[in-house]
């Protein structure tokens, strides 16, 4: 298990980063616990925490939010959550839970022969417009049901 550290600012009113530099924020729904992850990305991840943000909301105004698991997920009401994103040290790694189903499957592979990675480097360069489709794809899936 992780030991997890202070925030780098030693406020402590900002959330502990656990391995990686992942936010430890407690579990809810909504958007302001994202917003609160967001915030708490560390560096270059917080830029990127946020265009992922904006361009699944654009793909999916209504759509779900929540944190569970110090992860930022994202569902389609009705439907179960369709991926998540958390910070490692070197990248972002977005989950699409029903990624193989998306044509064409992000490029990432998992243990889970149904969930496909996309991985965020710190220059932050990915693909927008394919990102918005797998999104727009992935809400109109059966999603995970996990709390």
């Amino acid at each position: 298990m992780a030991d997890s550290v202070t925030s780098k600012s030693g406020d402590p009113t900002r959330p502990v980063l656990l391995s990686g530099g992942n936010p430890q924020i407690a579990k809810a729904d909504g958007d302001a616990p994202v917003q609160a992850y967001i915030a708490a990305m560390p560096g270059w991840k917080s830029d990127v925490g946020r265009r992922l943000d904006a361009i699944i909301v654009q793909a999916v105004p209504n759509v779900r939010k929540a944190v569970r698991w110090n992860s930022p997920f994202y569902g389609a009401e009705g439907r179960g959550w369709f991926l998540d994103y958390h910070c490692y040290t070197k990248y972002v790694k977005v989950a699409f839970f029903d990624g193989a189903s998306l044509n064409p499957p992000p490029p990432g592979e998992s243990k889970d022969e149904k969930v496909r990675y996309l991985n965020i480097y710190e220059d932050g360069a990915f693909d927008e417009a394919q990102f918005a489709d797998w999104v727009e794809q992935a809400s109109q899936l059966p999603g995970w049901s996990g709390s």
